[in-house]
């Protein structure tokens, strides 16, 4: 059997190691990309964030990816947060959209970063309003929200060839 050790992240989402319980000499006070101080438990109900799975006498690779809401209670990290506010700020700076079209596109932010079956619909109207506002405004959006939207929302919004 194998148990999972402890992820620290910055409150921008930059991921610092994902053995902090194994390895604490990784572990930092502030992020050395953005600045921003780091966390390993959820803020909400103080879970630790979930990080590398280790198997006795199994060497695994590290490269788990950071997690956008807590395993425990369901709650957005703070680095989702900010990147949602961080669309919704964006979505009501855009021109050349109608003020019904700026409250559909903030309304679909919440449900790009669920996974849930409102998933690819809130994707496909934001695909479709976002391109709208053009191609510098869309290209925006998938900078803010790429590190927090679910897999669904990102074959929608960034189809690979």
């Amino acid at each position: 059997m194998g148990s999972f050790d402890v992820m620290q992240v910055c409150r921008n989402g930059h991921k610092i190691t994902e053995s902090l319980r194994s390895n604490p000499e990784l572990g930092k006070q502030h992020c050395p990309a953005c600045g921003a101080a780091t966390i390993s438990k959820c803020e909400k109900c103080q879970a630790e964030i979930q990080g590398h799975y280790h198997v006795r006498g199994v060497l695994g690779l590290h490269n788990k990816k950071v997690p956008a809401f807590c395993g425990s209670c369901g709650s957005p990290y703070p680095w989702t947060e900010t990147r949602l506010k961080a669309a919704q700020e964006l979505a009501e700076e855009l021109d050349g959209l109608t003020k019904e079209e700026k409250q559909t596109l903030t309304a679909s932010l919440d449900d790009l970063v669920r996974e849930s079956p409102r998933t690819t619909p809130a994707a496909t109207r934001f695909k479709r309003i976002a391109g709208k506002a053009g191609k510098g405004a869309a290209d925006a959006f998938k900078e803010i929200l790429i590190g927090v939207i679910s897999e669904t929302a990102k074959k929608v919004i960034c189809p690979s060839p």
